[in-house]
């Protein structure tokens, strides 16, 4: 168990690229689905990445967990690269580094019984364990997740949603990792079992000093659960910082607009509204400069040109031009009063 607030992971200018062949005559096109992204993780802390539908979330999720290797840049645990590491930092990676993934229905083999799907991993890596200790370890487990003993001999298909993915937490949990990776967790359960299984996540959290990269596109899950917020827009970060600073002075156009479309309890309250234009380009063919400059309210003159990158401005880093050196942006400030 990490100290709290210890550096577990640092990635450094990660970025995932496909090949797209359109036909045999066609040139070859290359989707940049991750493009230059860096973060830390801490112990104890949650950094939630946020942004629409095809702004890179996932792929990150799986490249941190390297399901998928990164085209460049380096992810480092405990100070060694994994990226350019051997079978070794892998197999250290598979210990520290577990996935939790949205679909409770398919991340569960529907043939094997819950206790030997969370006894799994121990045999795989706890080879000299023995069997009534890796029962108990697994016991102990369904147990902090809020699971009774009988269930551990039963069948994928006799749990509801949100029961299996307590098993799907319970099942990553078993390594003791240090780093626990939630690609949207809780979308699809009901309101009532999101907060259970939030909850759930707090408690072990807390329990087991845990980083959290939580993946999301709900803000309202974000605000209860992170520390920081990473904002994506086609495959990079615009906006980075503490929860607080991002949700009550948001600065990245894009990041106002995303929460101004957000339902909240006061709608009276002084939330400037910048609307979007238009639809997320295509990551084939993304836009010169700002990638965010066709669909803003505050482009001019270098946006289409330059691309802006992430610098911290008052008190989080943004990547835009409207922004100036202390977080403000005069523009929009100025429409909002008037």
């Amino acid at each position: 168990m990490s100290a709290p607030g210890e550096v577990v992971m640092r990635a450094e200018n990660l970025a995932r690229y496909y090949p797209i062949s359109l036909g045999p005559f066609a040139p070859p096109l290359t989707l940049k689905a991750v493009d230059g992204v860096s973060f830390t993780l801490a112990a104890g802390r949650t950094l939630a990445v946020v942004g629409e539908s095809g702004c890179g979330k996932s792929t990150l999720a799986r490249m941190v967990t390297m399901i998928e290797r990164p085209t460049t840049g380096r992810l480092l645990v405990d100070n060694a690269d994994v990226v350019s590491g051997g079978r070794e930092a892998l197999r250290k990676l598979r210990s520290e580094v577990q996935i939790v993934f949205q679909n409770p229905y398919g991340s569960l083999n529907p043939r094997q019984r819950i206790g030997a799907a969370l006894e799994e991993p121990l045999k795989i890596n706890r080879r000299q364990m023995r069997a009534a200790d890796r029962r108990g370890e697994g016991l102990a487990m369904m147990e902090r997740v809020g699971l009774r003993p009988e269930h551990y001999d039963r069948y994928p298909h006799m749990f509801s949603g949100g029961q299996r993915q307590r098993i799907a937490i319970a099942r990553a949990l078993m390594l003791r990792p240090r780093i626990l990776v939630l690609d949207e967790p809780v979308s699809a359960l009901d309101l009532s079992v999101q907060a259970q299984v939030l909850n759930i996540l707090v408690k072990l959290q807390e329990e087991f000093g845990l980083a959290y990269l939580f993946i999301s596109h709900g803000l309202s899950v974000v605000r209860h659960m992170a520390d920081e917020v990473m904002v994506m827009y086609l495959g990079r970060p615009v906006e980075y910082g503490p929860r607080d600073e991002i949700f009550d002075h948001p600065r990245h156009p894009y990041t106002r607009a995303l929460l101004a479309a957000t339902p909240v309890a006061d709608p009276a309250r002084g939330r400037i509204k910048v609307p979007l234009m238009g639809e997320l380009p295509s990551p084939i063919h993304p836009p010169t400069g700002c990638a965010f400059h066709p669909r803003c309210p505050l482009a001019f003159e270098p946006c289409p040109v330059n691309r802006p990158e992430l610098e911290r401005k008052g008190g989080a880093s943004v990547a835009c031009f409207a922004v100036d050196a202390h977080g403000r942006t005069p523009a929009l400030e100025t429409a909002g009063a008037a």
